[in-house]
């Protein structure tokens, strides 16, 4: 038997809210459907590697006066990828409207990620069971992986397990890759008549997967609200001591939405965003000359202290960094093989080995960097053959510049401070966090939701929740067709299709409200203390959502 503390015995009672059309019943909807949609770029590849599932309808949920009849309906559902606040509940919300449509109805949770389903690997949900995870953290109810679905082997695998278990419909709970994987499979099914429906649920801490119907991903508003009170602790400690400058990493690799909307929660002295600097081609000496004039402009103020944000990312997005690490994933792909570099006997001789064979000014920005650094960037690669960022310790490189910076400006006399910095890391801190009452609610409607999309009989769509800033009764359910997401871009050396990731916009409201605050945060001590999430109280404290959601919503009603 577990033991709680006593947090987790009241977040098992909450309820969580749905929207209005979803209160009524999972047998009291009428779908309305919406005009033909095409993917956002590439639209004569993508409709010719969907051929049956390109091209559909977005569509909502209202209520009916008329009672539906719900026949017999096996589900199974898959968690993929990292891990994000609020997986149990969409299992949760999809497991209580699969019982409420026909009792007779069966969830099977596919153990490990992707690869349950191909291996057969799963377990079947029952009240006791999912009682013990509701508004919990973590993907633990049923494990994650990251195997990708993309090969007819492991769609013939997949086939034959949902054909024993006599599965319907499959639920992918995911970020891009992952639905991108999702639509792969619909298509396939459909192509061979299975009968089997595939449905997404949008999943990403990163905040990477939206667009017009997906205004967040999940987990994003849990993760922010994590690192934004571990940042806002640090920030009191700083202002406290007096004496330390604090460089902190945060996840985020492909986009900055995570360090933007941390920012604006806490408002730091100094906040990169990788997006700003690949536009501007801020090289890595001129982000070090921007952040070296901000801390001798403090200094000269007698403050020797401050924290500076940094998204995982950014080392990918300045131009000549960008640069030699695409010439040096090339280059690794080779050297995997090669006898001299596989049996080198010391680090310094792989440097060499990989300086040589470097492109010229690729190999003198190597070569400039830290120890430390270089042999990050040789680590092993991810399953898409590239650097895995999380690993290289950019906060520790920028100390390490800038502290040289720092004693070149001391010895001309336009230095006179102290600096003395702290490095860290925030990621595996808010993927299992326990979920804000927004994604307990948030995650609960995408589940539920999810399998109404199933009772219509529809597949290769995303859960789609909307309207988020209003009251959980206000928001909008229904789906939206995973091609319309979809364009081409280079995988392992080929174009494949992937649903595109949404970045930082520069021209947005949310990074205008960086933009126009950064000069005076950078001086003044404008911090803000968030603490910790609040679960419990007033709606304007436990149910607040991010500042990126507000921002954004904000600027929709204006254009509107």
């Amino acid at each position: 038997m577990k033991t709680l503390s006593p947090l987790q015995i009241e977040r098992l009672k909450y309820q969580p809210k749905l929207p209005e059309c979803l209160q009524k019943g999972i047998n009291s909807l009428e779908l309305i459907e919406g005009s033909e949609t095409e993917s956002v770029r590439d639209q004569e590849q993508i409709k010719a590697l969907f051929k049956n599932t390109y091209g559909k309808p977005v569509v909502t949920f209202k209520n009916s006066i008329s009672l539906n009849a719900s026949d017999v309906k096996n589900v199974g559902v898959i968690l993929s990828g990292g891990q994000a606040p609020g997986g149990h509940n969409v299992i949760a919300g999809l497991y209580d409207a699969l019982k409420q449509a026909n009792p007779a109805n069966k969830l099977y949770g596919f153990l490990g990620g992707p690869s349950g389903i191909i291996d057969g690997k799963y377990v079947e949900f029952n009240d006791e069971f999912i009682n013990q995870y509701r508004n919990t953290g973590g993907f633990d109810i049923i494990g994650s992986g990251r195997t990708k679905l993309e090969t007819e082997e492991q769609f013939q695998k997949s086939l034959n397990v949902c054909k024993k278990l006599g599965i319907s419909a499959v639920v992918i709970i995911g970020g891009d890759d992952s639905n991108t994987n999702a639509a792969l499979l619909a298509e396939w099914f459909v192509k061979n008549n299975t009968g089997i429906q595939v449905i997404g649920c949008p999943k990403t801490i990163d905040g990477d997967l939206k667009n017009e119907q997906i205004e967040i991903s999940f987990g994003f508003d849990t993760a922010t609200k994590t690192y934004a009170e571990l940042i806002g602790n640090i920030q009191r400690d700083a202002n406290s001591a007096k004496k330390y400058w604090h460089f902190i990493k945060i996840m985020g690799r492909s986009a900055s939405h995570v360090a933007l909307e941390a920012a604006l929660q806490t408002q730091p002295n100094i906040t990169l965003i990788s997006e700003e600097v690949e536009e501007k081609k801020m090289s890595l000496e001129s982000i070090i000359n921007y952040m070296c004039d901000i801390i001798v402009k403090r200094a000269d103020m007698g403050k020797n202290f401050g924290i500076a944000i940094i998204p995982e990312g950014l080392i990918e997005f300045i131009p000549e960094m960008k640069s030699m690490i695409a010439n040096l994933n090339d280059i690794m792909a080779s050297l995997e093989s090669d006898p001299d570099f596989v049996n080198a006997t010391t680090i310094r001789d792989k440097f060499d080995i990989v300086e040589n064979r470097l492109d010229e000014a690729n190999a003198k920005v190597y070569n400039s960097l830290p120890i430390l650094i270089k042999g990050q960037l040789l680590a092993d690669r991810d399953p898409h053959g590239n650097v895995q960022v999380s690993k290289i310790e950019t906060e520790k490189l920028l100390i390490e510049m800038i502290e040289t910076r720092l004693a070149e400006l001391r010895s001309q006399g336009d230095y006179i401070g102290k600096f003395s910095a702290q490095s860290h890391f925030f990621g595996y801190e808010g993927r299992c966090a326990f979920p804000s009452n927004f994604d307990a609610d948030y995650c609960y409607s995408l589940g539920y939701n999810a399998f109404a999309l199933i009772n219509f009989g529809l597949t290769g769509y995303l859960s789609s929740v909307r309207n988020l800033t209003a009251p959980a009764s206000e928001w909008v359910a229904g789906g939206v067709p995973l091609t319309m997401m979809m364009n081409m871009e280079k995988r392992h050396g080929e174009m494949k299709p992937v649903i595109q990731k949404a970045l930082v916009k520069l021209d947005g409201p949310v990074f205008k409200q960086l933009e126009e605050n950064r000069e005076d945060w950078a001086m003044n001590d404008r911090y803000l203390f968030p603490g910790a999430i609040q679960y419990f109280g007033p709606s304007c404290v436990c149910d607040i959502t991010t500042c990126t959601l507000q921002l954004e919503r904000a600027k929709s009603l204006i254009n509107a």
